[in-house]
């Protein structure tokens, strides 16, 4: 290319993602050049102007970036990899996860589970295995809130509190699978007596989804050494922590007297700045 026109290509593959946001006059500036050079530049590869340039860069830099990811993504982790490696492939799975469940999320769906939890004479949580950490964490939040809630990983404790519930009470059931049979025995079980059942599943069409009220769909992708299971508690606390917000949010006066209440409370336990 001759010089002018090299500079202005030069400009662009030091940073693509950048060239594609910046306008026909920063472009100019960035390489040195004129607009009328970014004109000629881009009638030399074929384009009608700077704007079906500006796209076409886009356009690349995103293709290009998605095939460093799902490469990334799609690799499992090899005994002999080293940490470096499977930090990379752990914590992209786990942002792309994250991801895919916030694009599917039903935020109207999320509305009216807020809704009724802040509503809520009582809220009853329940998982097995990795579910019910989940469950656990959302217990503490929720009380923390003053709502009412309880969590259990007892088959048994839970079909007994779920049987206790009734209008104005909500039951959440979450597992991956949707496909556990205690849970879905408790979130049927406290539908039939007239709470609001939720379940939150990574399957839409699975069993717990069918006796649900109200389904929130979660994302889950397997990797070496992490089931889907294991790997879909990132994408579960995603989803139960924007219902958890959007409690606050109805709740905002109750919530922040009990947040200050509580950290008060608690205080005396934390040791002053500067202390080891």
């Amino acid at each position: 290319m001759p010089e002018a026109l090299r500079k202005v290509a030069d400009t662009i593959l030091d940073g693509p993602a950048d060239a594609a946001r910046m306008t026909i006059v920063d472009l100019a500036e960035r390489s040195g050049t004129s607009t009328a050079t970014i004109t000629r530049f881009c009638r030399a590869l074929g384009f009608a102007g700077y704007a079906e340039l500006r796209v076409a860069i886009a356009t690349e830099t995103g293709r290009v970036a998605q095939q460093t990811w799902e490469t990334d993504i799609g690799q499992e982790i090899l005994p002999d990899d080293s940490l470096d490696r499977v930090l990379s492939v752990v914590s992209g799975n786990d942002i792309r996860l994250i991801q895919e469940t916030r694009d599917q999320l039903d935020l109207a769906v999320v509305e009216k589970v807020a809704q009724a939890v802040a509503r809520a004479g009582r809220v009853l949580l329940f998982g097995v295995s990795s579910s019910a950490a989940v469950a656990s964490e959302m217990e503490y939040r929720l009380q923390r809130m003053r709502v009412p809630t309880w969590s259990r990983s007892d088959a048994h404790s839970a079909l007994t509190d779920a049987a206790l519930l009734g209008q104005g009470d909500v039951a959440i059931g979450i597992s991956h699978s949707g496909r556990t049979r205690e849970v879905i025995e408790v979130l049927a079980e406290a539908g039939s007596h007239g709470a609001i059942s939720v379940a939150v599943t990574s399957q839409p069409r699975s069993p717990l989804a069918e006796v649900a009220e109200l389904v929130l769909t979660t994302a889950s992708r397997a990797t070496s050494f992490r089931s889907e299971g294991f790997a879909a508690i990132h994408s579960q606390l995603l989803v139960l922590d924007v219902v958890y917000v959007s409690v606050a949010q109805r709740t905002y006066e109750r919530t922040k007297q009990a947040f200050d209440v509580t950290v008060r409370a608690v205080a005396g336990h934390r040791l002053p700045e500067g202390d080891i």
